[in-house]
C-alpha cells in the first residue's frame, strides 16, 4: 500500500479525522469515549493542538483520502512533565494492519525527538494485541496496567501504558 505522511490541517482533514475518531468511539476500545465528536469539537481539538505546537500527522493515499492520523500532546500539565507526551494513533477501519499505524508512529517519534522531548507514552486497551505488538516492535516497553480503568460495551477495560525513552533533550532544564 502506498501512502504519504503529511501534516493535517483543519480545513482539509477535519471531516475525515472526525469520521475516523467517531468510528473508533462507536466500534472499538481504542478510545474510552462514548459520544461521537461534533464538527465543532474536532475544530477546537485542531486549534488546541496548533496552539501547543503538537503535530497532527496524516497518512494520505494517492487520491487524498486520509487512511489514518496520529498526534501527541502533554502527558500531564505540570511543568516538570514538559519533556513527556502521550500519543495516539488511529487508522481507518478499512486500512488497519497495512503499515499505516507503524509509519505514523515512526514519524511521531521523529517529531518528538526534533522537539527535544524525552518520553512518549501510549495508553492502550490491554486487549488490543495489534497495538501492543506495534508499540513493542518500535521500542516501547510496558510500564504498567491500570485494572478496570474504563467501562465500555458493558464491561470493564484495563488500560496498559507503554513508554519509549528518547535520546533527547540534549540539555534538559528545570522550570
Amino acid at each position: 500500500m502506498s501512502f504519504t505522511i503529511i501534516d493535517c490541517t483543519p480545513d482539509t482533514h477535519a471531516r475525515q479525522v472526525r469520521e475516523i475518531f467517531n468510528e473508533a468511539i462507536l466500534n472499538t476500545t481504542a478510545l474510552y469515549d462514548y459520544r461521537p465528536r461534533s464538527p465543532e469539537t474536532v475544530l477546537k481539538w485542531f486549534g488546541a493542538k496548533a496552539g501547543r505546537g503538537d503535530p497532527v500527522l496524516g497518512a494520505l493515499d494517492g487520491q487524498g483520502n486520509l487512511l489514518g492520523f496520529a498526534t501527541y500532546g502533554p502527558f500531564r500539565e505540570r511543568p516538570a512533565y514538559k519533556y513527556s507526551v502521550e500519543h495516539s494513533v488511529y487508522v481507518h477501519r478499512e486500512h488497519r494492519r497495512k503499515g499505516v499505524a507503524a509509519a505514523l508512529l515512526r514519524e511521531l517519534i521523529r517529531r518528538a525527538e526534533a522537539q527535544e522531548l524525552h518520553l512518549m507514552v501510549g495508553g492502550i486497551d490491554a486487549q488490543n494485541a495489534a497495538s501492543i505488538s506495534l508499540h513493542e516492535k518500535l521500542g516501547f516497553r510496558h510500564a504498567g496496567t491500570i485494572a478496570q480503568a474504563g467501562f465500555k460495551f458493558g464491561r470493564w477495560l484495563d488500560l496498559a501504558f507503554y513508554q519509549r525513552l528518547l535520546a533527547t533533550p540534549q540539555r534538559p532544564v528545570d522550570g
